[in-house]
C-alpha cells in the first residue's frame, strides 16, 4: 500500500532533481548546422513561391531563381528578407517544376549565399554559406537532391582568410 503523502514526496524530490540537471550551456557549442524553420509545406507538395515554404508572419519576398536542373528554365528560389540574419543569412525556399503542372516545394537551404555544385546526372548538389559573425568564420553546409527534395548531407566550419580563401577543417569527433 502507497503512502499518499510519501508518493507526492517522491514525485516533487524527481521534479526538482530533473530541473536541476539542465546540462551543458547549448549557447557555448559550436553549431554543426543552421537549423530550418518549419515551413508550410512539405517537401514534395504542390507549393507556390509567393506562399509557401520557410516564412515569416508579414514576408519581404527575395527571388534568385536559378536553372538548377540545366534545363534552361530557371527553378524559383525564394527567400523572405523579415527572416535574414543581419550577416545576410536567408533561407532559401527553392521548387521544381514537374510535369504534373505543379511546383513542388524542394526544401530550404540555409546560407548567405548558394553555389549550385557541378552536376553529374539529375539535380545538382548545392553548397550554401551561412555566416558566423564578424565576416571571418563560416559554416559550410552542402545540401543534396534525394527523393525531390533537398536534405543536408555534410557541413564544415571554416575560416576566412584575409585573402577571400576558406580554410576548413573536418571535426573528427
Amino acid at each position: 500500500m502507497s503512502h499518499p503523502g510519501l508518493t507526492s514526496s517522491v514525485l516533487i524530490l524527481g521534479g526538482v532533481l530533473v530541473a536541476g540537471c539542465g546540462g551543458r550551456d547549448r549557447g557555448a557549442e559550436q553549431p554543426r548546422s543552421a537549423t530550418v524553420p518549419v515551413p508550410t509545406v512539405r517537401v514534395g507538395d504542390c507549393a507556390a513561391p509567393e506562399r509557401d515554404g520557410v516564412r515569416g508572419e508579414a514576408p519581404r519576398l527575395r527571388r534568385a531563381d536559378r536553372d538548377l536542373d540545366g534545363d534552361g528554365t530557371p527553378e524559383a528560389v525564394v527567400a523572405d528578407e523579415t527572416m535574414c540574419t543581419a550577416d545576410g543569412n536567408c533561407y532559401w525556399n527553392v521548387f521544381v517544376r514537374t510535369d504534373g503542372g505543379c511546383e513542388r516545394y524542394a526544401g530550404a537551404l540555409a546560407g548567405a549565399v548558394l553555389e549550385p555544385l557541378p552536376m553529374t546526372t539529375g539535380w545538382p548538389a548545392v553548397r550554401a554559406y551561412w555566416n558566423l559573425g564578424g565576416n571571418r568564420r563560416v559554416l559550410v553546409q552542402e545540401y543534396r537532391f534525394r527523393r525531390g527534395g533537398y536534405v543536408l548531407s555534410d557541413t564544415l566550419v571554416c575560416r576566412r582568410e584575409d585573402d577571400d580563401r576558406l580554410q576548413c577543417t573536418e571535426d573528427t569527433r
